[in-house]
């Protein structure tokens, strides 16, 4: 699996991969996956009942690990719709 790896990489030029086309379209969908993280995670906050970010502030750990683990799962899968 290394070797067809290195042999794949070897093959693209790096030239390519540092292109303005390349860095640009890089920092549009990281732009455009930031801007679906956050209103997702905001959706996600309005739709709880509870105050989820006083909580937090509160120092309600297990609060605190929900939000992590929605987080984590919401960049999963913009990270995924992203990438194809």
């Amino acid at each position: 699996m290394l070797l067809a790896l290195t042999v794949a990489s070897a093959a693209i030029p790096t030239s390519a991969l540092l292109s303005t086309d390349v860095i640009l379209a890089t920092l549009v969908y990281a732009g455009i996956g930031l801007v679906i993280f956050v209103v997702g995670f905001w959706l996600w906050d309005k739709a709880t009942p509870a105050d989820l970010w006083g909580e937090i502030c509160r120092g309600n750990q297990a609060v605190a690990i929900l939000a992590a683990g929605v987080a984590i799962g919401l960049a999963i899968i913009i990270g995924s719709a992203i990438h194809g």
